[in-house]
């Protein structure tokens, strides 16, 4: 699938879940001209664009796989991955906005307070700042070009209990996905690595970075910090490498930190400092 029709179908999906959702709205207050199960219709013609796609990303991959890419790492210090593509791909369950090979990865300090763990009812959620992630830094992982760079979207709280995760998933994250790509990932920094391959860094703290497109970076200077904005239930770092600068239109690209690998989920790893020089 070409990245013009790529572009027209994440369009249209979006539309359509606008229309879903707009109908529900409007059903509080008048009855619409038509009968009920037809408003399911732009549901149904939106799951069935995400299925088309997702196979044609999937039968690429299959056909012409991509070699994975090795940079550094985006972070220093002790951390532990989650949603990993070492474990299965697409990583997030989805090939959209270039998440095929995406990972997950929040800090895990071998000394100080521990990242706290999800829990069924209380606290119903925390700051950012009872995380170990939240603010850390983050480094460039090759010497490129910015190409995107959005620090204005809030830090929110946590979601990490039953009731949090449910708002998340019912409420807050129909709203960000009709929002598009920039409300899913949050704060974010997009890099121009060369040779067609791009990065993400997604969930940046808000009002953290320190670049802006257009500027060069060299690798392991600091871009910002870790935060919680987004499509985010807590704190961390959601990194991926794609074929392109839009995340609509690009695929995901396989990458190997260098010194580290790819993380299976829940392993932890350490990336030395001096690992990454900082100019």
């Amino acid at each position: 699938m070409s990245v013009g029709l790529r572009k027209c179908a994440a369009v249209a999906q979006r539309l359509l879940w606008v229309v879903f959702f707009a109908q529900i709205v409007v059903r509080q207050f008048t009855e619409l001209p038509y009968n009920y199960w037809l408003s399911w219709l732009p549901a149904l013609a939106a799951i069935g664009i995400s299925t088309a796609t997702s196979r044609s990303a999937r039968k690429q991959i299959e056909t012409d796989p991509p070699a994975p890419v090795e940079v550094e790492p985006p972070v220093t210090g002790r951390w532990s991955a989650l949603n990993s593509p070492a474990d299965k791909v697409p990583s997030h369950g989805t090939h959209h906005l270039g998440q095929t090979y995406a990972i997950d990865i929040t800090a895990e300090p071998a000394e100080g307070p521990a990242r706290p763990k999800p829990v069924w009812f209380w606290p119903v959620a925390r700051r950012g700042q009872a995380y170990p992630a939240f603010g850390e830094p983050l480094l460039a992982v090759a010497d490129a070009t910015v190409v995107r760079a959005e620090d204005g979207q809030r830090d929110h709280l946590s979601r990490s209990s039953l009731i949090g995760v449910l708002y998340f998933w019912l409420v807050e994250g129909v709203g960000r996905t009709l929002g598009g790509a920039r409300r899913i990932v949050g704060n974010h920094v997009v890099l121009d690595l060369g040779e067609g391959t791009y990065a993400v860094y997604a969930h940046v703290k808000q009002g953290s970075l320190t670049v802006r497109a257009g500027d060069r970076v060299t690798v392991g200077q600091e871009l910002g910090r870790c935060g919680n904005s987004g499509n985010s239930t807590e704190p961390h770092l959601h990194f991926s490498l794609m074929d392109g600068p839009d995340m609509e239109t690009a695929r995901g690209l396989p990458f190997r930190w260098r010194g580290v690998g790819v993380p299976a989920n829940g392993e932890r790893f350490t990336v030395r400092e001096e690992a990454t020089p900082v100019p």
